[in-house]
């Protein structure tokens, strides 16, 4: 996103993706309405939502039997009150196709900073990995954009502050049958927690396990993960053999951390590489959105008219800063007082207090769409 912007506004940028192509199960997809206003204000909204998706306009979820509506978008006062399920590959090849209209944006696939060029006590560029060769690439400025596992932040040997989170997530997809029709997006059942996305013809499913217990997980054998699933959903249990190996199952490892400074001279960080956020509402890669949005606001009219300084770069990281650390704060506490005592077998049956006043308060419905569809502080572009 950050690339579609620096390249529409005339500045010559090269984006780096690892990958040969964007095809993996385990990445964000749910498009926010934050996201969405965003992609309106770039005239690119239209064309994007031709592309397959699956509109949310309540999230709604199951426990124990009982069902509950978490947040209703459908009051949000913006263009699309809901959420869109896009696969992430979907969205990616949208923005890289809208990007290749300017001059100026360019894609290299298969190519990854490996390292970091420094000069006088700035970075001024990054080592490039393409195939087997490794060469120099001078820039103005290093967005280090690749992920919580970021070889950027961690060459620019940049402070992390971890959070934690009490829990892993398990990917795989099972067949979606025509007779299945609109079943909740969250399953808490007998202390198992399930999330299905409906993908059209298949559900793409996200199965919560206790941080680091995968190898105990394993050891109990394929059969054991069969039967935990399907107490979760009971409809699912005649199509688990689908899962025949483990390499039908994926693991995301969940991590919340943060840097304490997101730049050095020369050098900035955004999205996961600056903030890793807990899959709580499926909040990351909007939040990493919206550092993009605010980080070409402030640094187009610098490229433009001098060149970018430190001062900018704390700039972008002041205007993201409290938004981040105030979604996160949610997010460790729902962590810790309902996906903790959770996955430790403590949490009684039945919903938790909380989701009953949520039923019984519409207005904290429309509260909770806010937080997650808008977030603290939404952008909007303006260069």
């Amino acid at each position: 996103m950050l690339g579609y912007l620096l390249g529409r506004a005339g500045v010559d940028v090269w984006v780096l993706e690892k990958h040969a192509d964007f095809l993996r199960d385990f990445r964000g997809d749910t498009i926010h309405p934050s996201t969405l206003e965003v992609m309106h204000e770039l005239g690119l909204l239209d064309a994007f939502l031709t592309r397959p998706h699956t509109e949310y306009r309540q999230i709604s979820g199951e426990i124990d039997g009982e069902a509950f509506t978490l947040a209703d978008f459908s009051r949000l006062p913006v263009r699309c009150p809901f959420v869109a399920f896009v696969p992430q590959w979907d969205f990616l090849n949208f923005m890289v196709d809208a990007g290749r209209a300017f001059p100026t944006f360019h894609m290299l696939m298969e190519s990854e900073a490996v390292d970091l060029i420094a000069d006088s006590g700035r970075i001024a560029g990054a080592l490039v990995r393409q195939g087997r060769d490794v060469h120099p690439v001078r820039a103005d400025l290093v967005i280090g954009a690749d992920g919580r596992a970021s070889v950027v932040r961690a060459r620019a040997n940049l402070e992390v502050e971890t959070l934690g989170a009490p829990m892993d997530v398990l990917w795989f997809r099972l067949e979606r049958r025509p007779g299945d029709g609109q079943q909740p997006l969250g399953r808490i059942n007998g202390g198992r927690f399930l999330v299905m996305i409906d993908r059209g013809d298949y559900w793409q499913c996200a199965f919560l396990i206790a941080k680091g217990s995968l190898d105990a997980l394993q050891a109990k054998g394929l059969d054991a993960l069969r039967d935990e699933i399907a107490r979760a959903a009971p409809l699912l249990r005649d199509r688990l053999a689908a899962l025949a190996r483990w390499d039908d199952v994926k693991l995301l490892t969940v991590k919340v951390d943060r840097l304490k400074r997101w730049y050095r001279p020369g050098l900035l960080c955004i999205g996961d590489a600056a903030h890793a956020m807990s899959p709580i509402g499926g909040i990351g890669i909007n939040l990493a959105i919206q550092d993009a949005v605010a980080a070409a606001n402030i640094l187009v009219p610098r490229f433009t008219g001098g060149g970018v300084t430190v001062d900018d770069l704390a700039s972008v990281e002041h205007r993201r800063r409290w938004p981040t650390r105030a979604t996160q704060r949610v997010q460790v506490i729902i962590q810790d007082r309902a996906i903790a005592p959770l996955l430790a077998g403590r949490m009684p049956a039945g919903p938790p207090a909380i989701f009953r006043v949520v039923r019984a308060l519409p207005i904290l419905r429309r509260v909770a769409a806010r937080f997650i569809g808008l977030g603290v502080r939404p952008e909007h572009v303006r260069v």
